[in-house]
């Protein structure tokens, strides 16, 4: 017989994320889950008036371009960057939103609400 069963804890009052913000934001951390695509999100978000030309990012990697395009893209589907094309170049910015969304997650995990400090 568990613990649980002969009433030593009480229940959960409720589940900390539904299942559909679950997946949303599984999804958003499994993209950052490669190093590669953290330092483009890392770059992207600390770029001059908050976007950055793919021309700037590819040179600061080992990797081939059509390798970083391919990162790019996973960042854009998990809804972490946009990106605008502007003659044949393509400029990408973070979504501040979907961020937020992540950072409220994660403050919502520690089981408290004090100020995250860095």
């Amino acid at each position: 017989m568990s613990k649980q069963n002969a009433g030593c804890c009480e229940p959960l009052s409720e589940e900390p994320l539904a299942a559909a913000k679950m997946a949303e934001l599984s999804t958003m951390f499994k993209a950052l889950g490669d190093p590669v695509r953290l330092r483009l999100l890392s770059m992207i978000a600390s770029g001059p008036d908050g976007e950055v030309c793919v021309c700037e990012l590819t040179p600061a990697f080992d990797l081939s371009q059509p390798t970083i395009s391919h990162h790019l893209k996973l960042l854009r589907q998990a809804g972490l960057v946009d990106a605008e094309r502007r003659g044949t170049w393509v400029y990408y910015r973070v979504r501040p939103e979907t961020t937020d969304r992540m950072a409220a997650a994660l403050i919502g995990v520690r089981g408290d609400r004090r100020p995250v400090t860095a």
